[in-house]
């Protein structure tokens, strides 16, 4: 029987049975929208979890009066991706639903979305109790493979329960692809080098390009400017960040294939409290030749006039870095948005480094308006600190809410000279992703400018990714935190339910909801108070009950041993991480951090004045629940200058192997092992060389060491090894000797130490 004979068979049957539909008037075969677990998993919303076929409090929906025995019912503001099936690809046209309050809420307001990738294809406008439900029907383009149902609460009332209903997918034959090539983001309005709002015209060119399946979107080079009043709306949680409702996201690389984003050098300027770029959901994606850059930093520089024992003078550039003096307290402002100052950076006149021994300098300082354009008198002794006239002043506060661009569900991203000049919160994060590759570019301050900072956080952050992680070639300077942090997240283990079942948690307020654990995913069991490995089992199914808590049912029995304090990690995504050719400089806390299994090196940076350790080797199960342990790391070929000019966390040497273990003593296993550092030179004032706590088949050979005066000797070993075994100090040239005694050893047997 020929194939579309017996398709034509099938179809006939589901029609008959009711199982679909045929609409009359457009000639559409209806199909419902079957809603998986997956999908449920990936979505974002505010207080427990969506559920199917129910409304939010587990009764049946009910919009207006009207029940409904099909839809999902949510708890608003929250986001579920909606994945078009496979088996109708290329035939779906369009999808129709309802939506509504429903019944059981208690007052409140909502306005529905249905969206794609890049623009907002329906909006409900605001919503209440009592009202009917409305219906849409939005078309869906041969090139879509997602649609994104946003339910967006209006008015913090909190018990807004929302529904939508009847969701069906209208099958056909859609439009053939335009067949084009290249997709030119001029042609739909987009304008360089004038303050208007260019994203509506650049998401409409994302638009045509998935639309057309057209291969490049060409962005000529000039200056654009982008406003968050006018950006999609979107919900989803970002590790390692505050967690706002909702991320207005600037440009939405959103459920893309295969294309390249040609840049030709443009710098995009961003205003106001927002995500300048977006990759989601999306699969071969190549970034090329762009920056990014925001009207208004999250931050505000200051120059230093005059101090003394009692208060300081400063200037601040009231056109760059708007403040408001409220209270006596001084405020900055942005475009729609007010910050406090919680903390200080000081980085030196002439050369950018943050001043020695500052670390992060707390403010809670009267401030007085001088009288004089842009300067301010405060009650605050910098003079002790050793700030001095002409220092810059980064003031700051410890918020996170946006990072400045997000990979998230993609696979083979690739950025080439992709620069960031500023965010709010991590420059650039990937998570939940597998293979990553960046080339030239970087977190740096906009050339021609005056500025000394640069990203808001980390320059680049990897959370729960697989595959490989390649950085090289690139510029990291002015960073409130590491140029590179590598890690898995883990949850902590609350409950043992049964001989299958877990009830788990994410802990850190800041890294919570995004898909850790999938069914079929591998799940790595860790003994939390000695961060020991236990037993990898396989992920059965996954029960979100919000965005703290999950219920994780195990294939087979849970390993025995297995208790509550315990940790989980996702033992299938951990990278492989190439580090190479890259400058860091002039930034806050570590220049890389790495925490991961799989093979990592770093090779050929430069390492020039990160004020903390140089790189850090980490791994906890109770503050950040980052893990991973290392198991291959080479560190070779590096230069290493001045740094650890100040004191941070994990910070105990110019390398630092830190994991946090609780019951150091109880350990039979080391946490981490197989590291070598070789070929390296250190060009260094008197601080620990290397630092490592719980590691196995550690080696530091063949390495340049001078010592100079340019700081304040720490008066310390240049070696500290605690818990550690099979460590190899040898063939280093020196400028001063060393002998066994120039190892500091706790809980470590000096037969395990070799010195050369």
């Amino acid at each position: 029987m020929g194939m579309m004979k017996l398709n034509s068979i099938l179809q006939s049957f589901c029609i008959a049975v009711g199982l679909i539909s045929v609409d009359g008037a457009r000639g559409e075969t209806v199909i419902p929208v079957e809603i998986s677990q997956r999908n449920l998993l990936m979505s974002r919303q505010d207080f427990a979890a969506p559920r199917i076929d129910k409304n939010f409090d587990g009764n049946q929906l009910q919009i207006a009066g009207k029940p409904y025995d099909k839809g999902i019912g949510v708890h608003a503001t929250s986001m579920i991706p909606i994945t078009i099936p496979e088996s109708l690809n290329g035939k779906i046209t369009v999808l129709q639903g309802a939506c509504g309050i429903a019944d059981s809420a208690n007052g409140g307001s909502v306005e529905f979305k249905v969206m794609s990738g890049s623009e907002v294809l329906w909006s409900s406008g605001k919503m209440t109790i009592g009202m009917p439900a409305k219906s849409f029907q939005v078309p869906v383009t041969l090139g879509m493979k997602h649609i994104y149902l946003l339910a967006d609460e209006l008015d913090n009332n909190f018990n807004d329960h929302a529904c939508w209903v009847d969701l069906k997918w209208g099958v056909n034959s859609p439009a053939k692809s335009k067949g084009k090539k290249v997709i030119n983001a001029e042609k739909y309005g987009l304008q360089a080098n004038v303050l208007m709002d260019q994203g509506p015209a650049l998401r409409k060119a994302i638009s045509a390009l998935r639309d057309s399946g057209a291969k490049v979107l060409q962005i000529p080079k000039g200056e654009y400017h982008i406003y968050s009043s006018d950006a999609l709306p979107m919900s989803f949680h970002a590790s390692n960040h505050d967690q706002p409702a909702k991320h207005a996201v600037g440009i939405p690389l959103v459920d893309l294939r295969d294309v390249t984003i040609e840049g030709n050098g443009a710098v995009f300027v961003f205003h106001g409290k927002m995500i300048p770029m977006l990759l989601m959901d999306s699969q071969n994606v190549k970034v090329n030749n762009l920056s990014v850059d925001f009207a208004r930093a999250w931050v505000t520089e200051a120059k230093v006039l005059s101090l003394d024992d009692k208060a300081v003078e400063f200037f601040i550039d009231e056109k760059e870095y708007p403040c408001v003096v409220k209270d006596g307290r001084l405020v900055m402002v942005g475009e729609d948005w007010e910050g406090s100052i919680s903390c200080a950076m000081a980085f030196k006149k002439g050369t950018k480094h943050i001043a020695a021994g500052t670390g992060d300098i707390g403010w809670n300082s009267h401030v007085e308006v001088t009288g004089k354009k842009g300067v301010y008198r405060a009650l605050w002794n910098l003079k002790s600190r050793g700030i001095e006239c002409g220092d810059v002043l980064v003031l700051r506060n410890y918020s996170r809410p946006h990072p400045g661009c997000v990979v998230y569900r993609t696979k083979n991203t690739i950025f080439n000279n992709v620069a960031i000049h500023r965010s709010i919160g991590m420059s650039i994060l990937v998570q939940r992703s597998e293979n990553f590759s960046m080339n030239g570019g970087g977190v740096y301050i906009r050339p021609n400018t005056n500025r000394v900072s640069a990203g808001g956080v980390d320059a680049t952050h990897f959370s729960n990714v697989k595959g490989k992680v390649v950085v090289k070639n690139a510029l990291f300077e002015g960073m409130m935190d590491d140029a590179i942090n590598v890690h898995a997240t883990c949850l902590s283990v609350e409950e043992i339910i049964d001989a299958q079942t877990i009830r788990c948690q994410y802990k850190h307020g800041q890294a919570i909801g995004f898909e850790t654990f999938l069914p079929g995913e591998k799940l790595q069991f860790i003994k939390g108070p000695t961060l020991e490995p236990v037993d990898v089992v396989e992920v059965l199914t996954v029960q979100k009950k919000n965005s703290r808590e999950l219920i994780i049912q195990v294939k087979g029995h849970l390993p025995t041993g297995v208790a509550v304090g315990d940790a989980i990690e996702n033992a299938d995504y951990h990278p492989e991480v190439v580090f190479k050719n890259n400058l860091v400089r002039n930034n806050r806390a570590r220049g890389a951090l790495f925490t991961t299994p799989k093979k990592v090196l770093v090779d050929g940076n430069c390492f020039d004045h990160s004020s903390g350790s140089a790189i850090l080797l980490a791994g906890d199960a109770q503050g950040w629940y980052e893990s991973g342990a290392c198991r291959d790391v080479t560190i070779s070929n590096n230069k290493f200058i001045n740094n650890l000019t100040s004191m941070y966390q994990f910070t105990n040497g110019i390398i630092s192997i830190c994991p946090e273990v609780r019951q150091l003593q109880a350990q039979k296993a080391y946490y981490h092992r197989n590291i070598i550092i070789k070929n390296n030179e250190f060009v260094t004032f008197d601080v620990p060389l290397l630092s490592a706590i719980s590691a196995r088949n550690l080696s530091f050979e063949g390495n340049k060491v001078t010592y100079n005066s340019d700081y304040p000797s720490w008066n310390q070993s240049p070696f500290i090894l605690n818990r550690c075994a099979d460590v190899r100090i040898k063939d280093n040239e020196v400028s001063k000797t060393w002998t066994a005694k120039d190892c500091r050893l706790l809980n470590t047997d000096a037969s395990s130490v070799q010195v050369d």
